[in-house]
């Protein structure tokens, strides 16, 4: 895996559902990394075509810049040769190139680029912070489109043309005119993955734009059925889907919208469900309380 060029690893990904895990943390906060590198073994035990650690899952936003490195280090160790790893970067622009050059030299195989930290930038400002990562590493770069980066189709078509190494645009906007045009505008040039938090609300009606896969969340303490949930969107069963999203997704979308933040924390509190606990979320992010933990072990009690 470590051989293959940007686009190489940009089709792999596009090829199958992907794993964004969680990053383990002990009971006073620290990364637990014995832990983090028995549950990316775990998971590899079943169907992913890529594995994104720390992605905002992973809580990247709350994790300092060695920590990050640890993470990612331990992700390429831990998971198996044939999966891709992809690490983040984001932050300001001197920070993502800081990140990205990291992540090549821990045996990254690609990189997740973020919205630049807190403040607005127009779309010149977005296309200089996009090339001056592609320009820093070898690696294949993947845009977040999130927040305060949405990117228009002409500015991503012109950043294709002007980096080789831009290989894929992940949507967490779900903004349909937005994707059409972006698609429409470059076709198979991108590899387009699914964003936006539980993804799988958004899977099926995304198939036609060109995402032909997404970020599983669930996935991490769920995988068998994130798996054959994503299965049931590739081959287009709409009946098995639509099953799937009114048994389980659809609630479990519901409690996840109780607070902010909730989108992370739901799956700590999955993985405490299932026994395999991860530890709590960081602040400002907070856990679910005792009355939600048991709603969600009764919905995967559903589905297990």
């Amino acid at each position: 895996m470590a051989n293959l060029t940007p686009g190489e690893v940009a089709r792999h990904l596009g090829s199958g559902l992907l794993s964004f895990p969680i990053t383990h943390l002990t009971r006073d906060g620290a990364f637990d990394e014995p832990a983090y590198r028995d549950h990316v073994a775990w998971l590899s035990e079943f169907p992913a075509a890529g594995l994104f650690a720390p992605g905002g899952t992973g809580e990247f936003f709350s994790l300092t810049l060695s920590e990050v490195e640890r993470v990612v280090t331990a992700a390429v160790d831990a998971a198996p040769g044939g999966l891709p790893v992809i690490a983040p970067a984001g932050y300001g622009t001197a920070t993502a190139v800081e990140l990205a050059r990291a992540a090549e030299g821990a045996g990254a195989h690609g990189v997740l680029l973020f919205p630049p930290y807190l403040t607005e930038a127009g779309q010149e400002g977005l296309s200089a912070h996009v090339r001056a990562v592609c320009d820093a590493t070898s690696l294949g770069v993947i845009v977040y489109n999130r927040a305060n980066a949405r990117f228009t189709d002409e500015t991503v078509g012109r950043l294709a043309e002007e980096c080789p190494n831009l290989v894929g645009f992940k949507d967490g906007v779900g903004d349909i005119e937005q994707m059409a045009r972006i698609y429409a505008r470059l076709g198979d040039r991108l590899t387009y993955i699914g964003g936006l938090p539980t993804a799988e609300m958004y899977a099926l009606p995304y198939l036609s734009l060109g995402l032909t896969t997404y970020s599983s969340a669930i996935f991490n303490f769920l995988p068998r059925y994130a798996a054959g949930f994503y299965d049931a969107v590739r081959r287009r069963d709409d009946a098995a889907v639509m099953s799937a999203l009114s048994e389980f997704v659809i609630p479990y979308t519901d409690l996840r919208n109780r607070r902010p933040g909730y989108a992370v924390s739901i799956i700590k509190a999955g993985m405490k469900v299932i026994g395999r606990p991860a530890g709590p979320v960081r602040p400002p992010l907070t856990d679910l309380d005792d009355a939600e933990l048991a709603e969600l072990a009764t919905l995967v009690k559903k589905v297990s």
